[in-house]
């Protein structure tokens, strides 16, 4: 429920007349668990109002029938991990409504614990409507955010790798880590390779440097003279494999993914696909990018280049529609938006004043990507750049990314709900327009002295 509705709630509990409207007639109640659910119904819809059905498939195919049979429209369960994920699929293409109830919410209200009467309170607060929906995206957008978030862990899967061949080198005195920046690149790849081959010459492995690497080959060769040992030689080769397994693993599901965007519709209109003439964006390389156009996809799946507002690149970009989607009509206002990625204050309110101010914890992917894209604009001559410098200095680094990361949540709600074009106005446009809003400011608080501004004249 939103505040207005709160307030009626709350008038209506507090009047002469205690009965509360039923919103949901025929609704029902379930309480998920991970060997067998609980499904309530209205007494007056069968015998047996409270029914235990199992997890297999066929279970949940009698469940459907079942509160089909009863006349049930609209069903109520907790979101309880990937437990009822399968019941919210078959009761959905059953036709029925289903609302993923966040658990938080069905606690802070009385009621029994027990999985019988867990199922029943469920449909008592359904039935009056006081029980919020969770957002849960479509199956298109729930396809390729599995294949992102599989492509995410084989990402830090491979880091790990990384991390566990560095710390074997380290132990037999390699210090290969202290020259090179990456130990995943071509440089260091070529050497471990060699090591691995049975080459122990420190001056053979340095002649692999390309010629990128600032560290000359003699550097390289001081620092790969150790201690060979050969139970650490077997470390290194068991996590080079595994380093080179999740490389194989990404390509394939780069291959997947760019194979489903393909097939998806194209929103674009005809419309081309903006230049990218940014000079940091040009000459920018992340590791571990996919091996395909992912910029190009996204553009033509959405209809919109959301990698145009700063800070916000391609990567950050798939994350917000592989978790979101592109249909920002879900949230009535960016506001609605910004509050479900938690993050807008949470401040305490009594008597017009504000008595608290308290923390919203969230482990959403968008939030945290848009977190990780704000503090990125503390080097950035833009005009985000310039705003989340002010930020920084007035309120502290945690606050200002937060801050920052919402101003960007908005932005992204504006192109993908209304198509907003996004141009970058500059530092300098920013830090005048600042000035002048300060000045605006000092002359209001002279006037409310009763001091009289003099304009000063030009040089």
């Amino acid at each position: 429920m939103n505040r207005k509705q709160r307030r009626e709630m709350m008038r209506k509990i507090q009047s002469e007349d205690l009965s509360l409207e039923v919103i949901h007639p025929d609704a029902a109640g379930i309480d998920i668990g991970n060997e067998s659910h609980y499904v309530a119904v209205p007494p007056s819809r069968d015998s047996q109002p409270v029914r235990r059905f199992g997890c297999t498939t066929a279970q949940l195919k009698a469940m459907a029938a079942w509160l089909q049979q009863c006349g049930i429209r609209t069903v109520a369960m907790q979101s309880t991990g990937v437990y009822g994920i399968a019941v919210y699929d078959i009761l959905e293409q059953a036709g029925l409504d289903v609302y993923l109830v966040n658990a938080r919410d069905r606690k802070n209200l009385p009621g029994r614990k027990t999985d019988v009467q867990e199922s029943q309170w469920l449909m008592k607060l359904h039935t009056y409507g006081l029980l919020r929906n969770s957002f849960r995206p479509s199956q298109q957008i729930r396809t390729m955010r599995t294949y992102w978030r599989q492509r995410n862990d084989l990402v830090q899967s491979a880091g790990r790798h990384i991390q566990r061949m560095q710390k074997a080198l380290t132990q037999m005195n390699i210090q290969l880590a202290n020259v090179l920046s990456d130990v995943s690149g071509m440089t260091g790849q070529a050497i471990i390779k060699a090591i691995l081959r049975g080459e122990r010459d420190p001056y053979k492995l340095a002649a692999f440097r390309d010629c990128r690497v600032q560290a000359s080959e003699e550097e390289i060769a001081r620092s790969l003279e150790g201690n060979w040992q050969d139970d650490l030689l077997f470390v290194l080769k068991q996590e080079q494999d595994g380093y080179e397994f999740c490389q194989q693993q990404m390509a394939e599901c780069d291959r997947q993914l760019a194979q489903y965007l393909r097939q998806r519709e194209d929103r674009s209109q005809g419309a081309s696909l903006p230049e990218e003439t940014r000079k940091g964006r040009r000459k920018k390389k992340r590791a571990n990018k996919p091996q395909f156009d992912l910029r190009e996809a996204l553009f033509h799946m959405t209809g919109t280049d959301l990698t145009r507002i700063d800070s916000i690149d391609v990567m950050t970009a798939t994350t917000i529609i592989s978790e979101a989607g592109w249909d920002m009509s879900k949230w009535k206002t960016e506001d609605h938006f910004v509050s479900w990625l938690r993050l807008c204050p949470d401040n305490r309110i009594s008597g017009n004043k504000v008595i608290g101010k308290g923390r919203l914890p969230t482990n959403n992917p968008i939030s945290i990507a848009l977190k990780m894209a704000a503090s990125t604009l503390r080097l950035s001559k833009t005009y985000l750049g310039a705003q989340f410098r002010r930020f920084r200095t007035r309120l502290g680094a945690p606050i200002a990314i937060k801050a920052m990361a919402a101003k960007l949540a908005r932005l992204v709600y504006r192109m993908l709900r209304y198509g907003m074009k996004y141009a970058d106005q500059g530092a300098a446009f920013y830090e005048a327009q600042h000035r002048q809003l300060q000045i605006k400011q000092l002359k209001w608080k002279a006037a409310k002295l009763g001091y009289q501004v003099t304009p000063v004249p030009a040089v």
